[in-house]
């Protein structure tokens, strides 16, 4: 049972979506007010699977909670509104929203396209960010475009990649990297992220993807 994160103020709305989700074998937890659903995502990001998001909400609008979910999440964002336009819904795939229903719309259609982006996701391709692992092939794509990594270099990416926003340390690093021994004296470490950088097109002074955090290691930020 996948666990979905319902944000929509209409508690009439809320209800029946709750129970039709529920009907399909989705657990689902619902708020009216954003900044409780945001608060509960900051610390249950993992548990959810996909979140249905209305755009006019109490406290804050509907795109400025996709935007924040998109600062620190990939999870698929399905947009259901009342906000038909089509400008909303171009607004709404910029803010990093994987879906749009302008309501009103038969709930099965709403299924539908959950089970839809599920199937994608949960394929053998991750996205975080600008970044598409292939973890049985061990490809890594940016933007699309597939990077030629030595394996050390993947595994360095990789890693990178399951902890954004962490700093990690250059002994952190060659524990998790089969093939590098660390040594406090060694620039082994910093020249296997030069390369990585050069190949993923960052710059080391004004970083995109990968920072240096001085006298530890790096965080990637990207």
């Amino acid at each position: 049972m996948q666990n979905i994160l319902l944000i929509e103020d209409d508690l009439d709305i809320q209800v029946l979506l709750c129970d039709y989700l529920q009907n399909y074998d989705f657990e689902v937890k619902a708020f009216s007010q954003p900044l409780e659903a945001l608060q509960d995502l900051k610390t249950n990001t993992e548990k959810y699977a996909l979140i249905v998001l209305d755009l006019m909400l109490p406290q804050m609008d509907g795109f400025d909670v996709c935007k924040k979910i998109r600062e620190k999440s990939n999870i698929p964002i399905v947009i259901s509104s009342a906000r038909g336009e089509i400008s909303d819904k171009m607004l709404a795939f910029d803010f990093g929203a994987d879906d749009y229903l302008a309501k009103p719309y038969e709930p099965r259609e709403l299924i539908i396209r959950i089970n839809a982006i599920l199937r994608r996701v949960t394929s053998n391709n991750k996205r975080v960010g600008d970044f598409e692992i292939n973890e049985d092939k061990m490809q890594i794509k940016v933007e699309d475009f597939e990077l030629d990594l030595t394996k050390i270099e993947y595994d360095i990416l990789y890693l990178f990649l399951n902890n954004r926003d962490k700093v990690l340390s250059r002994e952190v690093i060659s524990n998790a990297v089969t093939g590098i021994e660390y040594n406090s004296k060694d620039r082994t470490i910093d020249m296997h992220i030069s390369n990585l950088r050069y190949k993923i097109g960052d710059d080391s002074k004004v970083p995109k993807y990968i920072k240096s955090v001085w006298g530890i290691g790096y965080k990637f930020i990207g």
